[in-house]
């Protein structure tokens, strides 16, 4: 079982120790270094990356995030904090998430198993046998989604929404041609600009429309009418 090499920065010392105690308890982790000195871990890792960083965001030489913002080859960043409005800066850069201070081991934990899930996506993904769920940034969180649970995605400008089955939503906030790119090509299908379908999912398809569980309908356009063909011909 492969361990996470990790970093953990923080100018507070009670802090940082507090981190290295819950590392060392985590049986996934494998501390290389402390550092109370932002400055000294970004040279540190510029020159020697690692897969995953606790970092604290309020430094007083350079911000976590400035110096995360400034790393060559950035690992998996779980942020330290004792502000509850640093989080959507956090959620922009792809967090796997934050944690506010005083941190709970129960709570360091669950970070801990996201970066895990992670970690293991990006080293796996390129696997048919391993593309079976998807992880998207909503709500401040890293959140795994099983694609057989996947109805279809909506595009809303920079936002798409992720429609799952029982009636279930995640709005993330990236583009329909991403999100694309990470499922597999034989199973999603775009059937319209806005629109990109789970192929298992269609019932039927009438009058230029893929019709998918309780009668929901999704228009098809004129720019990927071949699906149509592709579908009635058992291609898909």
């Amino acid at each position: 079982m492969k361990q996470l090499r990790c970093i953990a920065i923080d100018d507070e010392p009670l802090a940082l120790a507090l981190i290295k105690t819950y590392i060392d308890a985590t049986e996934r982790l494998q501390l290389i270094a402390t550092f109370e000195d932002a400055i000294a871990a970004a040279e540190h890792l510029n020159q020697f990356p690692v897969d995953l960083l606790f970092l604290d965001i309020n430094m007083p030489d350079i911000t976590g995030i400035d110096l995360f913002k400034s790393l060559s080859v950035k690992p998996l960043v779980i942020f330290t904090t004792a502000y509850k409005n640093f989080a959507f800066e956090g959620f922009e850069l792809d967090a796997i998430d934050y944690l506010l201070k005083p941190i709970d081991y129960i709570r360091f934990k669950k970070a801990v198993q996201k970066a895990v899930d992670y970690h293991q996506y990006q080293t796996q993904k390129t696997h048919e046998s391993t593309e079976e769920h998807l992880f998207v940034y909503a709500e401040y969180k890293l959140i795994k989604i099983e694609l057989k649970e996947i109805l279809y995605l909506e595009s809303l400008e920079d936002y798409v929404k992720i429609h799952l089955i029982g009636g279930k939503m995640i709005m993330t906030l990236t583009t329909l041609k991403k999100l694309i790119d990470k499922l597999p090509a034989e199973r999603f299908k775009r059937i319209h600009r806005s629109y990109v379908v789970s192929v298992k999912h269609v019932q039927q398809i009438a009058n230029r429309r893929a019709y998918l569980h309780n009668n929901l309908s999704l228009p098809i356009s004129d720019t990927y009418a071949s699906f149509i063909n592709e579908w009635k011909s058992g291609q898909l």
